[in-house]
């Protein structure tokens, strides 16, 4: 089943519309280091306690005491880190300092999964972003990776993420393809364009935040409101999709369950001695065969 993942989730109110909305993640913000401790906020993420529901929080800063802090007070399923990574011009900076922060945060709360987001540009920019090699170097402390937008500009210094726009989806499709977690897209990602992308990038889910926002009189998204009409939309465009994917791989499993007790057929058939060469040709066609198809196949496992 497809994860559909909502951020900016502050009120238990909203987080209740999200969960009869159908979402399964409901992701949260702390803004401030100085005033992580909110008791609204801590019941809306024990809402999910007992739930199929999962809850994911992001913190907007680094402080290590003050994030163990929160992870004490919330106990949140999942703590959601999306720092850029970067410099301004795309360079790795620092990795390992992140690196050895989410290892600690790991072994401080194994009991807490970690969601790491791994930026990626837009298309056509930055033809030599990093993104597969940080997510080499986090994938064995993560257990899940978001996709997001990185821009030189990011709304939030140091962060990726709410910029409403589209990442790359070349470069995403080659995460799923690499990673052994699941991966999450996320960057701009509307009712109206979530279909297509996860098609395109047969992605374990899709997140949501900027485009699942009410706007105001300039049609400018308004932080922290969400429309849950579009939220509703949102759900329902994920699980025509997810239907859909279910049933293609349906039907390639189906084939190549038939390729493969045809391949077992051929050998039984072979004669003992005198083997032709056309009897081998056909042996190995058929076994090419199902191996692009499983490869076909395995592309699903995450969904």
């Amino acid at each position: 089943m497809m994860i559909v993942q909502i951020y900016e989730i502050q009120t238990p109110q909203e987080a209740e519309k999200c969960i009869e909305a159908g979402v399964d993640h409901l992701g949260s913000v702390i803004l401030s280091q100085d005033k992580w401790r909110l008791p609204l906020l801590r019941e809306t993420v024990m809402l999910t306690e007992g739930t199929l529901h999962k809850s994911s929080m992001i913190p907007l800063f680094r402080d290590l005491d003050t994030v163990c802090r929160v992870l004490d007070y919330y106990r949140p399923d999942y703590i959601h880190f999306c720092d850029a990574l970067t410099d301004v011009n795309g360079k790795i900076a620092g990795l390992e300092k992140f690196v050895e922060f989410q290892e600690t945060v790991k072994e401080k709360f194994p009991e807490i999964g970690i969601i790491r987001s791994i930026p990626i540009p837009r298309k056509g920019e930055a033809p030599d972003f990093p993104s597969l090699q940080m997510a080499e170097a986090f994938e064995p402390l993560s257990d899940v990776f978001l996709t997001d937008t990185w821009r030189e500009d990011a709304p939030v210094e140091g962060f990726i993420g709410i910029t409403g726009e589209t990442v790359d989806r070349e470069t995403a499709r080659k995460l799923v393809l690499q990673s052994r977690i699941p991966v999450v897209l996320a960057g701009g990602l509307s009712p109206e364009n979530v279909q297509d992308a996860l098609t395109s990038v047969m992605a374990a889910g899709a997140d949501s935040c900027t485009l699942t926002n009410r706007v105001d009189h300039s049609g400018s998204p308004i932080r922290f409101e969400k429309d849950f009409g579009k939220v509703g939309d949102f759900v329902k465009a994920v699980r025509e999709v997810e239907a859909l994917l279910l049933e293609e791989k349906e039907e390639k499993s189906a084939h190549l369950a038939s390729l493969r007790e045809a391949l077992l057929d051929r050998e039984k058939a072979l004669p003992a001695h005198s083997v032709r060469p056309h009897q081998l040709l056909a042996i190995e066609a058929l076994e090419d065969e199902i191996e692009a198809l499983e490869k076909e196949v395995s592309r699903f496992n995450m969904i």
